[in-house]
């Protein structure tokens, strides 16, 4: 089976736009991919944090990841941070990375800008390090939204300069694009984040649900009930097509366009949908928070077999560079 890396980081509350967009795909992936999964704390050193709170939601991020549907018995699970060769090779792409090719990451310049002047050296090296927990473990199938497709460009470029100098070590790896669509906060104008308070976590309980989408912002056409609207300019209509029946997404195409229904009705049929997927995934993320031994030991069992891996991909390493092994 070809290899497959997928990393995310500990940020907060994991929500629906992340389910949609990642998480429900890699559960997809685990009978077709050798899937290893990270929770990449490293990267998320890049932007300030409270270091009191990292290692729970560490553990608190592996946790909803499993309630999601990442079975640890079909794929790796663990911490980057556990495993130090993804560091030190980090450190030797580094030698072989292009500072222009950094500094054209648009992700960089965004996060650069919202920072203002104190941006630090980790920012601007995030996609090498992304590049060296992909290659790390060879990967083959990486994958990526949208938003991450220059970073894997850019781990690809990194990979040919790498074998290109000293030798073919690395498969060039491809990104399998995510078809969620990106427009889904509630807010109907970003992209769903933790940080804009935008978002429906895949943890929150019915009522919360409801309440979110009962003030969420809707085709901007319909002002009264009466008003006839476009459903494909609808924020929450994108999210009927992952949530609701066929039936119920023609019903909200056809209600839409002849101001048969109204937005709180449509709202109101999405909201149970959406419930009813969570609910499992609720339900089973406090079964482990109730137990986080179980946690525990998913990361630790996780943690031995990457660092097996990394550690004879890293001895190949340092031989293809001539580095002195003793």
């Amino acid at each position: 089976m070809k290899r497959s890396f997928s990393g995310i980081q500990p940020t907060g509350d994991i929500h629906i736009g992340n389910y949609l967009g990642a998480i429900k795909t890699w559960a997809e992936m685990l009978d077709e991919y050798d899937c290893f999964f990270c929770i990449v704390d490293l990267h998320a050193m890049t932007v300030p944090y409270e270091p009191s709170a990292m290692a729970q939601r560490t553990l608190d991020a592996v946790a909803v990841n499993m309630a999601c549907g990442l079975d640890p018995a079909r794929c790796t699970i663990f911490v980057q941070s556990q495993v130090q060769e993804h560091a030190e090779l980090c450190w030797i792409l580094d030698t072989v990375t292009p500072m222009g090719s950094l500094a054209r990451m648009t992700q960089f310049k965004q996060k650069s800008e919202q920072i203002g002047g104190d941006v630090k050296v980790g920012l601007f090296n995030y996609p090498v390090l992304m590049t060296a927990d992909i290659a790390l473990y060879k990967g083959e199938v990486i994958p990526v939204g949208d938003d991450q497709v220059q970073h894997l460009e850019l781990a690809r470029e990194i990979i040919r300069k790498f074998n290109n100098t000293f030798g073919p070590v690395f498969p060039e790896c491809q990104p399998l694009l995510s078809k969620a669509p990106r427009g889904m906060g509630l807010d109907g104008v970003n992209k769903m984040s933790k940080s804009l308070g935008n978002h429906i976590g895949v943890t929150e309980p019915p009522e919360s649900v409801r309440q979110k989408l009962a003030t969420a912002v809707t085709d901007p056409a319909r002002v009264k009930r009466t008003d006839p609207g476009e459903p494909t300019k609808c924020n929450l209509y994108h999210l009927h097509t992952y949530f609701s029946s066929p039936d119920e997404i023609t019903w909200v195409e056809e209600g839409c366009r002849s101001a048969g229904i109204g937005c709180l009705d449509c709202k109101k049929v999405l909201a149970e949908n959406m419930i009813a997927v969570l609910t499992p995934i609720r339900e089973r993320y406090e079964q482990l928070q109730a137990d986080p031994d179980v946690v525990r030991k998913v990361v630790a069992e996780g943690a031995d077999r990457a660092r097996s891996i990394a550690a004879d991909v890293m001895a190949e390493v340092k031989a293809a560079a001539g580095l002195y092994s003793g």
